[in-house]
């Protein structure tokens, strides 16, 4: 939802008021304890000097709003080491970095902050830390297609796929998620993972699964009721049943020829390829490092193509997450 002129959701949140769906301003609940709000302490992070950064080759750009989401990823590659030492976390840092300006060409490392195996976050993007700290503005990064202007990212080292994160790495990612909303103001619903924007996998199945517990923690830390969002689903080459055969659906309404036999195949992959292309959606990424082909993945960026407007598209979210 975007904010209103002169409407500081930020203030809000401090001061124990939320805001609904439908906009109307209400009381934030406390937590099972009855107890009010409090601020979250800063975690230990590590700046860009302490890993020893390149300097940006351009302008960091701040933008003078807050950002609505926190948001989750995984770096993917180059997979999940035992080594928890925080010479570790500087070194996937650099190399995060150099990925990103040698690689992509882009001006720094696109997500802001790096959170590593053994729990060492450290400041991605220059400047993100002590705007943070301001809590009334925002580092623009380069991590969550078409929205990057919304989000800022935590990418957390590893691949989380199938396996889970370590607990160094879940603790001290609920202490940072939960000084970003305390800062920002931002309630629990807007604690969102890559693929909530973007056909991408990212931040992995395990950990994308554990976000109500993220947001419960965070919850928790700040002394309010936690809000779970709902979200379009996830679709990709080898799923099967009725969501799929609902994809497959819309897209014939949209004039793509496909069977609708409730089976991703490689068909199916293709048709949404080009649907996606067709419709300038972006190419989907984990935007750590190298990745796996995600070309022809179904995410939220697609779905809303797919469904319509207004109520339609509310009613067929809702029925897609039941």
């Amino acid at each position: 939802m975007a904010d209103q002129p002169g409407f500081d959701r930020r203030a809000l949140f401090k001061g124990g008021l939320t805001v609904t769906a439908i906009g109307a301003l209400t009381a934030l609940p406390a937590n099972a304890a009855g107890a009010a709000p409090r601020r979250a302490a800063e975690p230990p992070i590590y700046t860009t000097a302490d890993w020893g950064a390149r300097p940006p080759n351009g302008v960091i750009e701040v933008l003078d709003h807050t950002p609505t989401y926190i948001v989750v990823h995984h770096t993917v590659e180059p997979g999940n080491t035992d080594d928890f030492s925080k010479e570790r976390a500087f070194q996937i840092s650099r190399s995060i970095q150099d990925f990103h300006m040698d690689a992509n060409g882009w001006v720094d490392s696109g997500q802001q902050f790096t959170n590593s195996r053994g729990g060492y976050i450290t400041e991605g993007r220059h400047r993100s830390l002590d705007v943070l700290r301001g809590g009334t503005q925002h580092v623009m990064g380069a991590n969550v297609g078409n929205h990057n202007s919304e989000v800022i990212g935590i990418e957390n080292e590893g691949l989380y796929t199938e396996e889970d994160v370590p607990q160094m790495l879940w603790d001290s990612l609920v202490r940072l998620v939960a000084y970003m909303a305390d800062q920002y103001g931002i309630t629990t619903d807007f604690i969102k993972g890559h693929r909530d924007f973007n056909s991408t996998q990212c931040p992995g199945d395990v950990l994308y699964a554990r976000l109500p517990e993220l947001r419960e923690a965070v919850a928790a830390e700040l002394g309010v009721e936690a809000v779970q969002p709902r979200e379009w689903p996830l679709l990709r080459p080898g799923d099967t049943g009725e969501k799929v055969r609902t994809a497959q659906r819309l897209l014939r309404a949209r004039g793509v020829n496909v069977a609708t036999d409730g089976v991703f195949g490689p068909a199916t992959r293709d048709a949404v390829a080009e649907f996606a292309r067709a419709h300038g959606v972006p190419e989907a990424t984990c935007y750590g490092s190298a990745h796996a082909d995600e070309r022809g993945f179904l995410g939220a960026d697609i779905w809303p193509l797919l469904a319509g407007s207004g109520a339609e598209r509310q009613e067929l979210k809702a029925r897609l997450a039941g």
